[in-house]
């Protein structure tokens, strides 16, 4: 794919692009692939603290045509915490994704996002561009843990709370994953 490396550093009034110039352009930062997954139903796992649970079927994987794309990810994760007092955190994985957590600090676990869930579910959005330099498939996903409480093990949910009453008032809500291939 065309990279604006061919361009001038800077423009000046009057200036006028060349062919080569203007195509050059035209090739650059454009989306050339999307892959989405949207999972509906629930998913639930027992995790220790500073540990997360990756929500299966909660991924999506791309080949990149160049080695010099990035890759946009954009996850939106409805989850849920078994105990009472606890929030819930997100990350994404896959690619160069560790980047994208919090500085490592004392004991604290690095994470990327936290919502308070108390019976009901969250809703944890994430974005993030990652740069894999590679051309290999690469599969992006999400991970999910508890917050707050001292004891561990905590179970984690995605797609529900801690409340799952069978009534019209208890939602069943979904997650998704979109990847993009940006051209560079």
């Amino acid at each position: 794919m065309a990279t604006p490396t061919t361009l001038p550093a800077t423009f000046v009034a009057g200036n006028v692009l060349t062919a080569a110039q203007m195509n050059a352009l035209r090739g650059a930062f454009r989306v050339l692939q999307v892959v989405s997954t949207t999972k509906t139903d629930t998913f639930s796992a027992s995790v220790a603290a500073g540990a997360f649970a990756a929500v299966t079927g909660l991924t999506a994987t791309i080949t990149p045509q160049s080695a010099t794309s990035k890759i946009l990810v954009i996850a939106s994760v409805s989850a849920g915490s078994a105990a009472a007092a606890d929030g819930i955190s997100a990350k994404i994985t896959g690619g160069n994704s560790a980047a994208y957590v919090g500085t490592l600090n004392g004991s604290r676990t690095q994470s990327a996002s936290i919502a308070f869930a108390t019976t009901i579910a969250s809703t944890l959005n994430l974005s993030y561009l990652d740069s894999p330099a590679t051309t290999a498939a690469t599969t992006y996903g999400v991970s999910i843990t508890f917050t707050e409480t001292g004891t561990s093990p905590v179970t984690v949910y995605c797609n529900r709370g801690r409340n799952d009453t069978n009534a019209a008032y208890t939602m069943s809500t979904a997650s998704t994953i979109t990847v993009m291939e940006i051209s560079a």
